[in-house]
């Protein structure tokens, strides 16, 4: 089934249970202290297979949801909420200096529970997952994000939409701040104006392209599985405090700046650049049948001095960057890479390698389309201009030719 038509069902669903759907709340404590506090309506859009194909459910997280057994707190608190038949939805968090965010989102579902999965040809418990869930919050705000939202896990058969959000981790006391980190979707809307008066005021550009930065990360053997060298733009709309309306704001990253980290898999690769202000997770994803890699997903965090409250930014649905295994991606042009309608990602200079990197070294660069019909432009030309020299000069010769014809020696 196609991610149209699944969207598709999942909006049709939704409409039925809306007008009924009521948040559900959770708390994990450890003894008397609350470490994890949260109020949350969701709906899950699970694809599984039956005999003849597959079929498509939506399943909202009842009331009577409870803070299952796998619940803790410490430096990676997690929130199972479990309901039904074997079935529990998943929230860890991790943090640093600045932010706290959902590190790992799960979905678990049973499909031996017939009434929830009816005619399914599977019999077991399933675990989708992701860890670009786009949820991130300063540390002691409560996360809000009452528009509807929907997040992808990573195998595409489990869509999870949330709505009416707050929550908080990491917290000082039992209570919800009152300071709050709010989602982009619930950021006042751009209105589009007549060109004489745009209501959008676009930030300067900055003067120059962003400078070129060198990035890797190391598997626990110390041996080097991603390379990258980028220079990076950030393009993205938010709402202003000193112009109380939205803008269109252009920051270029400083690699002086930027702490890098990541993890490596077999099949995915994450790259974390991080400075104060911004994070930036992205990452990448190897078919092993065809030797491909790309850019699967892109989060972005910013809590800049202007914005009225920290934006969080994700996309787990991309296809950039393709490359082959052992091979690195090249892009010397700028590229614009669009994530969500408030966030595109620019790059100039470009090279990486999330996979099959050997002796910490890039592999045989693949060009990207840009960068070749660069370089045919030029041999266009040339061509051109020599068959151009080659006509006037065959002409010069026929005629010095039709010149000599005409005199008779005496």
């Amino acid at each position: 089934m196609s991610y149209k038509l699944r969207s598709a069902l999942a909006a049709i669903a939704l409409l039925g249970w809306l007008a009924v759907a009521h948040a559900v709340s959770f708390e994990v404590k450890d003894g008397n202290s609350t470490c994890i506090k949260a109020e949350l309506t969701a709906n899950f859009t699970i694809t599984y297979p039956i005999t003849n194909g597959t079929k498509t459910v939506v399943v909202p997280l009842p009331a009577s949801a409870v803070v299952g057994s796998g619940s803790s707190c410490g430096d990676t608190p997690e929130l199972l909420a479990s309901f039904g038949d074997g079935h529990s939805l998943g929230l860890v968090f991790s943090k640093d200096s600045r932010l706290y965010q959902v590190a790992n989102l799960s979905m678990r579902y049973n499909l031996s529970d017939n009434t929830t999965f009816p005619e399914s040809s599977f019999k077991g418990v399933v675990t989708s997952i992701t860890n670009t869930s786009g949820i991130s919050a300063q540390l002691n705000t409560t996360y809000r994000c009452l528009s509807f939202t929907s997040i992808h896990l990573a195998d595409s058969k489990v869509t999870i939409t949330f709505s009416d959000v707050r929550m908080e981790a990491y917290m000082p006391s039992a209570n919800l701040s009152t300071n709050e980190s709010v989602c982009t979707a619930d950021l006042p809307a751009t209105t589009v104006a007549p060109t004489q008066s745009p209501t959008t005021t676009p930030a300067p550009t900055p003067a120059s392209n962003p400078e070129r930065g060198s990035y890797n990360v190391t598997n626990i053997n110390g041996t080097v599985c991603l390379l990258a060298r980028m220079g990076l733009q950030l393009n993205v709309t938010y709402f202003s405090k000193s112009k109380n309306k939205t803008v269109q704001g252009i920051v270029n990253l400083q690699p002086s700046r930027m702490a890098f980290s990541g993890s490596c898999e077999p099949t995915t690769a994450v790259l974390m650049l991080t400075d104060d202000l911004t994070n930036i997770s992205f990452t990448f994803s190897l078919n092993s049948t065809t030797s491909k890699y790309h850019l699967s997903a892109l989060n972005m965090s910013a809590s800049w001095p202007d914005m009225t409250a920290p934006v969080t930014m994700a996309n787990s649905s991309l296809n950039y960057l393709q490359g082959s295994l052992g091979r690195s991606y090249m892009c010397r042009s700028e590229q614009i890479l669009p994530v969500v309608n408030a966030f595109s990602l620019n790059t100039f200079s470009l090279q990486v390698q999330p996979f099959g990197v050997s002796g910490n070294q890039f592999g045989s660069a693949e060009e990207c389309q840009m960068d070749r019909d660069n370089m045919l432009i030029p041999i266009i030309v040339g061509a051109a201009l020599a068959g151009l020299v080659l006509i006037v000069l065959i002409a010069y010769l026929i005629g010095r030719k039709r010149s000599h014809a005409g005199y008779q020696t005496i």
